[in-house]
């Protein structure tokens, strides 16, 4: 039997009293794509850093080409040829898209003895890598005027450019379109063949089941299953993750009511929303589509002009719509939280005046609804006093959906609220969408899961450059393969 590129045998951690890791063994073979796959907090994140040298296991070791090694940080672990790719994209905002994809490792030229950077080089080798992945960016434009989507495209060229013996994919594909995936695939697919060994994790277990060769699913920081490709569906992958088999939410007929919503601004993306709706926004990458959401919330420089419940309103700035009755989840997780802030207080943050009794705080109200947001969407660990960094990407995500149902907002604007959770949580979440429309409240949800808008939507909107271009009604029915007409895709 081969070597395994990288091996991790008998690993255990823990943060405090929680165990995230109990006596896991995984491995990875040259040429193998080996899938990770877990609910929130099964401990793949915890693994996959400790691979990557950002965590130190508690017990266990960790073997690269079967040599035990000891990685002090990521350094040592990229020096051993183990480069990770993780939700959090390491990117320099200020940087250009040809330094990021350079950073670390520029070429460079001699002049009159003086070793520099060859920035003509930079740029060739930059174009040469993103179109490998059939992206072709402006090189010189900042990082941060990128979309998500677009940056990490750029992160995972980075990453193919160093050549890596063993690639970690942590949730590569959650903020991609189905183009974006087949180029990242068809990557993968020429690493795999040159002995890359591929260790990929995600919660979109249809494309575990067609790209792994193997399969590991954790469940409670223990090793649940491993099966090799053509011995796991995805029903079989949830029952492992779970325990028990997936139910699916499916959006109830309700007739609509009034206005919640209505953008009064003469212009090609204006939305209008009525109470018990959920409306998707489709479209491909550049749409439009998630612009729509930050304009209605008061992000950026324009003025929104609104009729909010029949009354004329002014969005200046995100306090404004909150004012409104309007919350928003964005894309990005750090832009929903406060990294540092506990759980408790990031929940309670939009609340404090409706809080407040007598000029000061009822701690007690305050922690009375957390506990009962908390139980309501399964946040774990049930501690409202760790920070909200503590927390896996889902119950992240779960935490900034709870502090707009802590405010009562009646709209909620959700930009990829199930992007890299996993199954049992995406659910979740749509059950209290659901259940927020059927309460009266009004949604409009953007997501690159057309099959998810399918599911959850009474209406879905077709974005193109920033006009609506179709307006399909689930009354008259809509299916995955309709989307895909309508945007374009």
């Amino acid at each position: 039997m081969a070597i395994p590129a990288a091996g991790a045998r008998a690993i255990s951690k823990h943060f405090g009293a929680t165990r995230a890791l109990d006596g896991v063994d995984f491995d990875v073979l040259p040429g193998e794509v080996h899938a990770l796959v877990g609910e929130n907090g099964a401990g793949k994140s915890t693994l996959v850093r400790i691979l990557a040298g950002v965590h130190r296991p508690d017990a266990g070791e960790i073997a690269i080409d079967g040599r035990v090694r000891q990685f002090g940080g990521p350094r040592d672990a990229i020096a051993a040829g183990v480069i990770s790719i993780p939700q959090e994209l390491r990117l320099v905002p200020a940087l250009s898209v040809a330094e990021n994809l350079t950073l670390g490792d520029p070429p460079l030229r001699n002049i009159l003895g003086v070793r520099m950077v060859d920035r003509s080089r930079m740029r060739a080798e930059a174009a040469a890598q993103l179109a490998e992945l059939d992206f072709a960016p402006d090189l010189a434009l900042r990082i941060d005027r990128l979309s998500f989507a677009e940056r990490q495209l750029v992160a995972i060229a980075k990453a193919l450019r160093r050549r890596c013996r063993v690639l970690v994919l942590d949730e590569p594909t959650a903020a991609l379109e189905a183009r974006e995936i087949e180029r990242l695939f068809a990557a993968l697919a020429r690493m795999k063949n040159q002995g890359t060994a591929i260790v990929y994790v995600s919660h979109r277990l249809d494309e575990v089941v067609a790209l792994a060769d193997r399969c590991t699913v954790l469940r409670d920081g223990r090793i649940a299953a491993t099966s090799r490709r053509g011995e796991f569906r995805v029903a079989d992958l949830v029952k492992a993750m779970t325990g028990r088999a997936a139910a699916a939410v499916e959006a109830s007929p309700s007739a609509a009511g009034a206005v919640l919503l209505e953008d009064a601004t003469d212009r090609p993306d204006a939305i209008r929303l009525r109470a018990h709706e959920v409306i998707g926004l489709a479209g491909l990458l550049r749409s439009g589509a998630g612009a729509v959401l930050r304009r209605l919330f008061g992000i950026g420089k324009d003025t929104v002009d609104i009729r909010r419940d029949g009354r004329p309103r002014r969005i200046v700035g995100p306090s404004a719509a909150v004012r409104a009755g309007i919350g928003f989840v964005p894309d990005e997780r750090r832009l929903g939280l406060v990294m540092k802030l506990s759980v408790r207080d990031n929940i309670l943050l939009p609340s404090l005046d409706r809080l407040a009794r007598n000029g000061r705080l009822d701690r007690a109200k305050g922690d009375r609804l957390v506990c009962e947001l908390m139980d309501m969407l399964d946040i774990r660990p049930r501690h409202m006093h760790v920070p909200a960094s503590a927390l896996s990407g889902g119950n992240q995500q779960k935490v900034i959906l709870a502090k707009w149902l802590a405010r009562d907002v009646s709209v909620l604007l959700l930009d990829e609220p199930t992007q890299g959770i996993d199954v049992a949580a995406k659910a979740q979440i749509h059950a209290v969408i659901g259940d927020f429309a059927k309460r009266g409240g009004g949604v409009l949800v953007r997501s690159s899961d057309l099959a998810e808008l399918a599911l959850i939507c009474s209406g879905i909107l077709a974005l193109h450059q920033g006009r609506i271009t179709d307006r399909l009604r689930r009354s008259e029915g809509f299916d995955e393969k309709r989307l895909h007409a309508a945007i374009g895709g």
